[in-house]
């Protein structure tokens, strides 16, 4: 990391710390920007993540999309340009030292709307890119990102400004190495017609449904569809449901009810069993012995 990048991320630090007194993830007055902050090590949280860029500049995180692993910290950022159910964890923080980090969501309608005006070669390839990836910062990146959290101090000037420094956060992630990986999904391709398969089981996740029929939604033969998908997610499509309905489930028995078949039944699930073996091969624990779990580390 440079001096100069050191430095960028240190005001960075400051302005997430001001804005965050208490751990957790807090929204702010700048449309789609969240400021997040972290004392100790958390337990691995799965859920959707939608269309992001994330950037930490104080402690580590880990993320995992299927089998795909991610690790990152001060010095790099991390994208998905489509949801994606993933589990992430904390696994570096302090009191002293407490995990810092930005999140921007983004649509593709925004991401178009760079390419539209922005001098940028497309690349447009016939294999589409993994849906996340790591990159390096650079330091061009990291200004535009502190000025637009420079808005939080004066408020008045975020309807004019803040959508020019986020679409100039675009534009930099464009031009960077992975840049075709969200380009992709703004543009005519086979990586928009996954996004729109993704879409699909996203909002009917709980149903039944047959590889056939998400081909035909995406135009693709079947084997076409299962390559591009697992290009893109790293998981097949059934794969990608069972993540979606396993996750509904667990928000389900910590936080809503405690009735085990009928959470089962609730995500789509017609048999208790194949939904406990299915949970715990999952989060490493039957779901009865997680909500026991979970009840005693909040006593």
């Amino acid at each position: 990391m440079t001096e100069k990048i050191y430095n960028q991320q240190s005001v960075l630090a400051k302005i997430i710390a001001k804005y965050t007194g208490r751990d957790g993830v807090h929204s702010s007055s700048i449309p789609s920007l969240s400021l997040i902050r972290e004392s100790i090590i958390t337990e691995p949280i799965s859920r959707v993540n939608e269309p992001s860029f994330c950037i930490i500049v104080q402690g580590e995180k880990e993320v995992w999309l299927g089998e795909e692993h991610f690790r990152y910290g001060p010095g790099h950022y991390i994208v998905a340009s489509v949801d994606l159910p993933v589990t992430g964890q904390v696994i570096k923080a302090s009191t002293n030292s407490p995990y810092l980090a930005l999140k921007l969501e983004f649509t593709s309608s925004q991401i178009l709307e760079v390419l539209d005006v922005a001098d940028i070669r497309l690349r447009r390839s016939k294999n589409p890119k993994r849906a996340m990836f790591i990159s390096e910062v650079e330091p061009s990146l990291l200004d535009a990102v502190i000025r637009l959290s420079c808005l939080l101090d004066d408020p008045k000037h975020i309807p004019i400004l803040a959508p020019l420094y986020k679409k100039e956060i675009l534009y930099w992630i464009l031009q960077g190495p992975h840049g075709e990986a969200l380009e992709q999904m703004a543009l005519e391709g086979n990586a928009i017609r996954i996004r729109t398969v993704i879409e699909h089981i996203l909002y009917n996740y709980k149903n039944s449904f047959r590889i056939e029929d998400l081909a035909e939604i995406a135009n693709m033969s079947v084997a076409s569809l299962h390559r591009h998908f697992k290009e893109v997610t790293s998981m097949s499509p059934i794969q990608f449901q069972k993540q979606l309905r396993l996750q509904e489930a667990r928000r389900l028995l910590l936080g809503e009810s405690t009735d085990v078949a009928d959470v089962a039944f609730r995500v789509g699930y017609e048999s208790q069993s194949q939904f406990s073996r299915e949970y715990s091969r999952m989060f490493g624990f039957s779901p009865r012995v997680d909500i026991n779990r979970r009840r005693e580390n909040f006593v």
